[in-house]
């Protein structure tokens, strides 16, 4: 994208090296990522601590989640005209503010709420992030050794994220998950003001549809809640059909209002009829449909079935992190050699595999071959999967609209994370419910009935990521260029930072 970027010299700003303002927006991406995982597993001690239900838990997750997702293009152009180190401190304020009063909530709607403007902060943020990379490593090799040391540490806040949420759940209180960015997030914010300059775009006639992300978090939101409220009240309940009703009526407003009246649209619908990128979104909805929910399943199963401790949790999802990476690593190598195509047919099966395998636990499953290998399969076939997408997301788009494919297409991970927790989490209690109907008993009735539910949505999760198998067929069959090789490994990294 040509940028034509102003640089305003602030105090102390100017002359500031390099590495360290790469430090500041690494400190950032690392906070953001963290708290997508660092979460999951606190959410039994938060459950006990608030009184959620087992549906409504879902909603810590999916508050962030949504508006992660409704924000995240808005956030990057947000950047581009209104300046890269406002728009970073006003993320990077939202998302401690909004982490200090989740930490004090004393309900389960002031911490949903303070969870939806993390959400908010974060979309608002990581792709400040980027654009302050791109803008201050002008030189090619600086520049991919600037996203590679940014993508790492994306990386190691995933990694860490899990084992970090069980130690301080166990050793302290699940609040610190949250509370533990407010002084990482003061330090980065006073750091920004004095390290990074400002700049943006001056001659832009792109302006921010913030109708669009409003209608398009909307519809989101109420598909979710429809979802979510009809293991309480029945599909038939008015609230249910309301809600579906606003969905829709919030998703079709959005489509219209991009094609018709929004006067820089933040999802170009064009960008659908480019069958690589329109294959690519479909096949990471179901990815991000199949996998975010498996690793809510897990964590719940970990301490409510098998009585594991927050700390033991965090340290059984570490294979998954470490699978995840080699699997990453592995497609990058392998993509000029094979395809994209064949890369996403092979890893989507290879996570179908593992997530059916793990539909099978019962109450005492054993470990190693119930437990940790169909784990691994499920996150490795999902790390084979990351660069093929990059790749094919960019495939057949201009240059300068390369950064808005790579952002539709982690949008649509968000999108499909959100939606198949909702609808596999609702599954999930009906099973439960439904076995406990059936079946009287005690603490071990109860548990089998979880995992009872567990595993039939773990199972149903297995057939959405085979949906995902089948969609690359809309994908061409073509093995890429060594220059194609190239922009997709530059891609893999934009996808990785944002995860």
């Amino acid at each position: 994208m040509s940028y034509d970027l102003l640089r305003r010299a602030q105090k102390g700003a100017k002359g500031s090296p390099d590495w360290l303002i790469l430090a500041v927006v690494c400190v950032a991406q690392f906070m953001v990522v963290l708290d997508v995982s660092v979460v999951n597993v606190a959410l039994p001690a938060i459950k006990s601590s608030l009184g959620f239900s087992q549906t409504g838990l879902q909603w810590i997750l999916n508050a962030y989640t949504l508006t992660f997702a409704g924000f995240l293009l808005l956030g990057g152009r947000a950047a581009d005209l209104y300046g890269r180190k406002r728009v970073y401190l006003l993320g990077m304020a939202l998302f401690t503010v909004s982490s200090l009063v989740g930490g004090f909530s004393n309900s389960q709607e002031m911490l949903v709420i303070s969870r939806a403007v993390q959400g908010l902060g974060g979309a608002i943020l990581s792709p400040a992030t980027l654009t302050i990379i791109t803008t201050t490593f002008t030189d090619p090799k600086a520049r991919s050794k600037a996203l590679g040391m940014w993508s790492a540490v994306a990386g190691a806040g995933g990694a860490v994220g899990a084992l970090l949420g069980g130690i301080l759940t166990q050793l302290v209180s699940w609040r610190w998950i949250l509370f533990i960015n407010v002084p990482v997030g003061v330090i980065a914010f006073v750091a920004a003001i004095v390290v990074i300059s400002e700049r943006r775009r001056v001659d832009s006639k792109v302006k921010l549809d913030l109708t669009g992300s409003f209608l398009v978090t909307f519809g989101l939101a109420s598909l979710v809640y429809g979802l979510v409220n009809s293991s309480t009240y029945g599909w038939g309940s008015m609230s249910t059909i309301l809600s579906f009703i606003f969905a829709v009526v919030g998703l079709v407003w959005f489509v219209v209002h991009e094609m018709r009246f929004a006067e820089s649209p933040l999802m170009p619908m064009s960008m659908f009829k480019i069958r690589p990128v329109m294959g690519a979104n479909v096949v990471m909805m179901a990815v991000g449909g199949s996998i975010f929910a498996s690793w809510f399943f897990l964590s719940l199963y970990f301490q409510e079935v098998r009585g594991y401790s927050p700390i033991k949790t965090g340290l059984v999802f570490l294979p998954q992190t470490i699978a995840i990476i080699v699997g990453a690593q592995f497609s990058s190598r392998m993509l000029g050699r094979i395809g994209a195509k064949k890369l996403l047919v092979v890893g989507t099966a290879i996570s179908a595999l593992g997530l059916v395998s793990m539909g099978m636990i019962g109450i005492s499953s054993p470990y190693l071959t119930d437990i940790l290998l169909p784990s691994i399969l499920i996150t490795l076939g999902a790390g084979l999967c990351f660069t093929p997408l990059a790749f094919a997301a960019t495939s057949g788009v201009k240059a300068q609209d390369a950064g808005l494919a790579s952002g539709l297409l982690n949008t649509s991970r968000q999108v499909g994370g959100a939606i198949g927790l909702a609808a596999l989490a609702t599954l999930a209690t009906s099973v439960t419910n439904s076995y406990l109907l059936h079946h009287h008993g005690g603490a071990v009735v109860s548990a089998a009935a979880l995992t009872h539910g567990y595993a039939i949505a773990l199972r149903v999760s297995a057939l959405v990521a085979l949906a995902g198998t089948a969609a690359t067929l809309l994908l061409p069959s073509h093995k890429q260029t060594k220059g194609s090789h190239e922009t997709a490994a530059k891609m893999e990294r934009v996808e990785i930072a944002f995860d």
